[in-house]
């Protein structure tokens, strides 16, 4: 917020309350003109951290209504699997192990289109779909997502019991399993009815090395 705007708020929140500034800068232990100065002239410039949060406590409002840091937005909790999808040479996954849970913020998964009961998060293993994905990458995957299109898009499979990241597209009465990674080694086209869809993946995350 503007300075100008926290000092009318805070205004307004005083003379709602029918308390007197001279009253109120005493409660925060400053001499009687304190609040008056700050809110008719601004001075002090900006109300001391301390002096913000006692206010804000007064009045039962948000400290951020006075100039304070914004309140963190509550996160939702999805599946964290602790299975490695493989964008290498692949590892066998029997069955997919919940490893507890991870946290986003809903307003990302809302602008993802994602619903929280559809996430996944699984971590990526090799180097097969570089440079989009890394080793050791994060990845968010909307498992409601599984419809494969003729435009590749990259999705977590299983298949022969390994679970792959690739990107995948229909080709005919066939998919078309491709790496990013010219390096890497080529899968032969597959029947639908080969490959488990697990989900589309949406979104990464990576440290920066």
């Amino acid at each position: 917020m503007a300075h100008d705007d926290i000092r009318a708020r805070l205004a307004a929140l005083i003379a709602a309350s029918g308390h007197s500034y001279g009253a109120l800068s005493r409660m925060l232990r400053r001499n009687d003109a304190y609040l008056q100065q700050y809110v008719k002239r601004g001075t002090p410039r900006v109300l001391a951290e301390a002096d913000r949060r006692l206010l804000a406590a007064f009045f039962r409002v948000d400290e951020a209504e006075l100039g304070g840091p914004a309140a963190a937005a509550p996160s939702v909790a999805i599946r964290r699997l602790e299975i490695a999808a493989s964008a290498g040479p692949g590892a066998l996954a029997e069955e997919d192990r919940a490893g507890g849970a991870a946290h986003f913020d809903p307003r990302l998964l809302a602008q993802l289109g994602v619903r929280p009961a559809d996430a996944a998060e699984i971590r990526a293993r090799g180097d097969s779909m570089a440079p989009l994905i890394e080793d050791g990458d994060l990845m968010l995957v909307d498992e409601r997502d599984r419809r494969v299109r003729d435009q590749p898009a990259v999705f977590v499979i299983r298949l022969d019991g390994v679970l792959l990241v690739k990107r995948v597209a229909r080709a005919g009465a066939m998919l078309r399993i491709t790496s990013d990674n010219p390096a890497a080694g080529t899968i032969a086209p597959q029947a639908p009815d080969a490959v488990e869809v697990i989900g589309r993946v949406v979104w990464l995350s990576r440290a920066l090395r």
